[in-house]
C-alpha cells in the first residue's frame, strides 16, 4: 500500500487533467459514393486489438475519478488503466430493460425494427478485451445438418478456464437446454455475448464482471458431441457471426468500433474479409489518424506540463481559490470536472491552471 501511495502521488497530476469520453462516430459531408459511406467511422477505430496478458501486472490501488462509478486503477509495473466497479451497471438503462434470468431472448423485437446499419464501440478508453477461448474455429456460424448454429465452437479441454470476453452483468448463469451450462453476459453497448457447455461455472446472475474474468470451465455438458465453447454474439436477440468481431486463431478483435449491418443478422450471413481496396483505403486513413493523435497527444502533454495545481488546505474554498490563482469558479470547476457545491477534501490537488 505504500508503493500504491507513492504511485497516487506520483500521477495523479497527469491524471487530474486527463478527461474521459466515449468517442463518437466522425462526421463527413463530402459522401460520394455509397462504397465511401460503408467505410466512414474513425480509421484508428479499425485497428485491431491484442486481447489481454493477464499475467502483465498486479493492481496496487486505486484512484478516484469525476465519475464515481469508474475509477483509476494503479498496477505494480507503474502503469494504470480505467476500471468500472460493480456499482456501473446499476442505474445504466442497458442494464435494467429487457432484462430476465429465464431465457436467452427477452427483446422479442422485429428484424424490420432495427436500423439497417449500427454503429458500436466494441473497445473505448474504459474497457478492455479478452479473448473467451484462443484456438481455431471447428464449427462456424450458419446453418448445420439443416439446424441453424448461432454461433461458433471452439475445441478447448474440460477443465480450461472460459474468459469473459469484454465488461459486462451476468444474466444468465445456469444449465439451459442444449447449451448446458450457460453463461450470458450483456455489455453497455447493447451486445450480449454467450458462452456455453461450460463443464463449471463461477459466476452468478447479476454480477458485474470485468474483461478477463473467467466466468467457467471449459466442457461438454448439453448437446454436445466433445469438449468445446460455444460462443456467440447476439444484438436484441439476433445472432451473428462472432467471426466478425474477433479473430479466434490470433486471439485478436478485429476493430474497436463495429458497423452491424442488418444483413449479418442473418443465418447465412457468414464473416467474409473486406476488399483489398478498402484495407488500402483503412491503412491510409490509420497513417493519418496516428499522425493526428501524435500532434494531439504532444499538445496535450504540453498542457499537461504547464499545469498548475493546489494542494486542499484548512479554510480553502472555491471561491478564494479562484481569487487567488485570478481565475474563475467556473474554471476551476470545468478543469477539476467537479461543481461549485463539491466539498473539497484535505489534501485534494486541485488544478488551477
Amino acid at each position: 500500500m505504500i508503493r500504491g501511495s507513492f504511485l497516487a502521488s506520483a500521477i495523479v497530476v497527469v491524471l487530474a487533467s486527463i478527461q474521459f469520453s466515449v468517442p463518437a462516430v466522425a462526421q463527413d459531408t463530402t459522401i460520394k459514393t455509397r462504397k465511401q459511406a460503408e467505410i466512414l467511422i474513425p480509421r484508428i477505430s479499425r485497428e485491431s486489438v491484442q486481447s489481454m496478458d493477464l499475467s502483465k501486472a498486479e493492481a496496487l490501488d486505486t484512484i478516484d475519478t469525476a465519475d464515481p462509478h469508474i475509477k483509476i486503477l494503479l498496477l505494480s509495473d507503474n502503469t494504470w488503466k480505467y476500471f468500472k466497479d460493480s456499482t456501473y451497471a446499476r442505474d445504466h438503462k442497458i442494464f435494467n430493460e429487457y432484462w430476465t434470468h429465464d431465457y436467452p431472448d427477452p427483446y422479442h423485437v422485429s428484424l424490420d425494427e432495427l436500423p439497417d446499419e449500427i454503429a458500436l464501440w466494441i473497445v473505448d478508453t474504459l474497457s478492455e478485451y479478452k479473448c473467451p477461448h484462443q484456438n481455431d474455429v471447428y464449427s462456424k456460424f450458419g446453418y448445420r445438418h439443416r439446424r441453424r448454429h448461432q454461433g461458433v465452437d471452439l475445441p478447448l479441454q474440460t477443465g480450461t478456464p472460459v474468459y469473459a470476453a469484454f465488461d459486462g452483468k451476468v444474466r444468465i448463469s445456469k444449465r439451459y437446454k442444449g447449451y448446458g451450462n450457460l453463461v450470458v453476459l450483456r455489455h453497455d453497448n447493447g451486445l450480449e455475448t454467450f458462452y456455453g457447455h461450460l463443464s463449471k461455472i463461477y459466476v452468478k446472475d447479476d454480477q458485474w464482471v470485468n474483461a478477463g474474468t473467467i466466468i467457467g470451465l471449459g466442457g461438454s455438458t448439453g448437446r454436445s458431441t466433445g469438449p468445446h465453447l460455444h460462443f456467440e454474439t447476439r444484438y436484441k436477440g439476433y445472432a451473428f457471426d462472432p467471426e466478425w468481431l474477433i479473430d479466434f486463431h490470433s486471439g485478436t478483435l478485429r476493430h474497436r468500433l463495429f458497423v452491424l449491418k442488418k444483413k449479418y443478422l442473418n443465418a447465412n450471413s457468414k464473416y467474409v474479409p473486406e476488399s483489398e481496396q478498402e484495407e488500402i483505403d483503412i491503412l491510409e486513413g490509420d497513417a493519418k489518424d496516428k499522425e493526428e493523435a501524435a500532434k494531439k497527444a504532444e499538445a496535450e502533454r504540453k498542457a499537461a506540463a504547464a499545469a498548475q495545481y493546489h494542494t486542499i488546505r484548512q479554510g480553502d474554498t472555491l471561491g478564494a481559490l479562484a481569487r487567488k490563482y485570478h481565475t474563475t469558479v467556473k474554471t476551476l470547476c470545468r478543469l477539476n470536472g467537479i461543481k461549485e457545491t463539491t466539498t473539497l477534501r484535505l489534501g485534494r490537488k486541485l488544478r488551477v491552471k
